[in-house]
């Protein structure tokens, strides 16, 4: 399957990333990871093995998009508006659905907020990445 920097993911493509993405392991390194460059790599590379070509920046801006219109309808959902829908909802309800709020809403806006912080912040943290 051969994919340039300007084309649309293809339904194949997006199945590809989700079954990545819902392993338990990418899930628990991209939750709460503020630096996640690595984990995209990997996930590329995991990616091309299943016949997937994209950069690590693709499937990053691709993993934003699915979790920003997750949001989107997941609130509307919860506000009583049920005519929002998307294609793999209920896989990345699957997926996101134990995430908590605070984490969310926090990169809503691109910034962290104070639990974020305060969760991401140990002795071990390599902030030279």
């Amino acid at each position: 399957m051969e994919s340039g920097a300007g084309k649309h993911w293809t339904e194949e493509e997006v199945k590809a990333l989700l079954s990545v993405w819902s392993e338990k392991n990418i899930r628990k390194q991209l939750h709460g990871t503020l630096r996640n460059k690595g984990i995209f790599i990997y996930i590329a590379k995991r990616l091309q093995e299943l016949g997937v070509c994209r950069d690590w920046k693709q499937c990053r801006a691709k993993y934003k998009n699915l979790k920003y219109e997750y949001r989107t309808v997941k609130y509307a959902h919860n506000s009583g508006d049920v005519t929002k829908s998307m294609k793999f909802f209920h896989d990345l309800d699957a997926i996101l659905r134990y995430e908590p709020v605070t984490q969310l809403a926090g990169e809503e806006n691109g910034r962290c907020s104070e639990t974020e912080t305060q969760l991401n912040t140990s002795p071990t943290t390599d902030s030279t990445q």
